[in-house]
């Protein structure tokens, strides 16, 4: 429990992205929270090991500097999947086991948890849609971005995106399983990888180039963000792979 009676100040990212006035979003950071080391401290994740009246603490926090009662996040049990919920239907509360989440309704944000993997945002052109997906590699390479776009029953063409904070290419290196993985689907996805600076037999991945190779191909050219590290940027981030034991970052969409 923090001893101050004045709350540290949330530092949160906001998309510098052309969309509609009624969508929201935000990607949070480290910075801003309750939790105490190795989580310090604005820790959203109920799954490391953090003590729970921290989680909570932040948790709402995070729905105060949203604006939204706390229980209007869609939060997921996310496993490295393509599945995608819709939390325009059931309880939002139910905390479904999905690597996405899309809504149609007004005041349900999307929500996903990350620490090196790729939080990727959607939205429609004319604000009637929002949608999220966890996509660290495994599921970006299995489709989940393909599955986020189905699920909004949009096409591309009607759609932006927006990256948010992830691990950068010079310091993601991958097996070469991960390459050819890639490459068994699109071949171009080989410009993704190059062995400059990794170890014999590795790569270093450009998990954001990916991310856009796969939004490009289901027609969706407005593509933003990007350029972050979270591995490099430890002031801002959590990381797990720099960290191992860590809190999560919550990027979230939604719309009023």
């Amino acid at each position: 429990m923090m001893n101050s009676d004045v709350a540290p100040e949330l530092i949160l990212i906001r998309p510098d992205w052309p969309a509609p006035a009624n969508i929201r979003a935000l990607c949070t950071t480290r910075a801003g929270g309750a939790s105490s080391p190795p989580w310090a401290s604005l820790n959203l994740g109920d799954h490391v090991g953090d003590e729970a009246q921290h989680v909570l603490q932040n948790r709402l926090r995070l729905a105060d500097a949203c604006g939204l009662p706390s229980d209007a996040f869609g939060w997921l049990r996310q496993v490295h999947g393509t599945q995608i919920a819709d939390l325009s239907v059931g309880d939002i509360a139910a905390v479904p086991e999905a690597d996405g989440s899309f809504t149609r309704s007004d005041h349900q944000a999307c929500t996903i948890l990350s620490a090196d993997c790729l939080p990727v945002l959607l939205c429609d052109h004319s604000g009637t849609t929002v949608a999220a997906a966890h996509a660290g590699w495994r599921s970006l390479c299995d489709g989940v971005l393909e599955n986020l776009v189905a699920s909004t029953g949009l096409p591309g063409s009607k759609l932006m995106a927006w990256l948010g904070p992830a691990i950068g290419p010079q310091a993601f290196e991958v097996g070469p399983e991960v390459r050819a993985a890639f490459m068994a689907q699109d071949p171009h996805a080989g410009a993704a990888f190059s062995a400059s600076g990794a170890r014999a037999g590795h790569y270093l991945a450009d998990i954001y180039r990916l991310a856009l190779q796969r939004l490009n191909a289901l027609g969706v050219q407005n593509v933003y963000g990007g350029g972050f590290c979270t591995v490099a940027d430890r002031h801002r981030f959590y990381s797990y792979r720099r960290d191992g034991k860590t809190g999560r970052m919550a990027t979230v969409i939604w719309k009023t």
